[in-house]
């Protein structure tokens, strides 16, 4: 998906590296222990700063996450999705990118889209992106860090219809370079849940089928229910991502996850900053399979 360009990246450069063959956005360690990324998901800025459901103002919850995460001082960020409220209004992502600079001016800033997206009016808004793949009218990156590899997949059908899917071209695509890629660990990232639900990833079923040859793929990050949880599927762990915009039951934290990652396994800490805060600043360990 897209890669919102920190200020360190013009334009000009961008597109110089994309020129000469340059997919991939590398991303080095600042130490050589770990590396460290701020996940997000479920953001729903809206174009109307007050909106407001559940008694939750979206707008306010990005702008109180915003300075936690710069405060953190990650080496990235990736937001999994709905970044928009509903429709992905050109006012909506007017007032996200005025909510990121602080953090997009510092780090590079990974945004999939959900289904409250809207292709077109997020890249009027945010422009060339770097780490983009050639997949056909679909956004797809490719991250690489000093731990970790991440991929970031497209599930947007149409905006404000639930329902995600890969399909067929992005499938094909993701097959052949996990084959030809490095054995880095890899996480992959899509918007939509992968269970069967009629709104969730339609073909979850296959995208398990394209990483199952490939150990390096360690885990799958995902958005859309507003739930924080961790599963596992042929030990690939599944990482449900809290919503930063609400939840829709009270069970739920509202917030951000503050992830360490090394060649090993990877740590994820919840910083909720609303809903049920039972679980602020507890980490969770997982070990990557083998």
């Amino acid at each position: 998906m897209p890669l919102l360009l920190p200020g360190s990246i013009t334009r000009r450069s961008f597109l110089a590296s994309a020129a000469a063959g340059a997919p991939l956005l590398s991303i080095q360690a600042q130490t050589p222990a770990e590396t460290h990324w701020a996940l997000l998901s479920d953001t729903h800025i809206p174009a109307d700063t007050a909106n407001t459901y559940r008694g939750f103002k979206p707008y306010d919850n990005l702008k109180r996450v915003v300075p936690e995460v710069v405060a953190a001082k990650p080496q990235g960020a990736l937001i999994c999705g709905d970044l928009a409220r509903l429709e992905g209004l050109a006012g909506d992502y007017q007032n996200l990118k005025t909510l990121l600079e602080p953090l997009s001016s510092k780090t590079p800033v990974a945004a999939l889209l959900g289904n409250h997206d809207n292709r077109k009016n997020f890249l009027d808004a945010f422009g060339p992106q770097a780490g983009a793949q050639a997949v056909k009218d679909r956004h797809v990156s490719v991250v690489e860090t000093a731990h970790v590899r991440f991929i970031n997949l497209d599930s947007l059908v149409a905006p404000n219809s639930t329902p995600g899917l890969l399909g067929k071209a992005q499938r094909q695509w993701l097959s052949a370079y996990l084959a030809s890629s490095s054995k880095t660990p890899t996480v992959i990232a899509v918007h939509h849940t992968l269970d069967d639900n009629d709104g969730a990833l339609l073909d979850a079923p296959r995208l398990f089928e394209v990483i199952a040859p490939h150990q390096h793929v360690k885990a799958i990050l995902y958005g859309h229910s507003h739930v924080y949880s961790f599963t596992s599927w042929d030990r690939v762990w599944l990482i449900n991502l809290p919503a930063v915009g609400y939840n829709f039951n009270d069970r739920e934290p509202v917030g951000w996850v503050d992830a360490r990652f090394t060649a090993q396994g990877a740590s994820f800490t919840l910083r909720a900053t609303g809903g049920n805060m039972a679980g602020d600043g507890k980490t969770t360990t997982v070990a990557w399979r083998s």
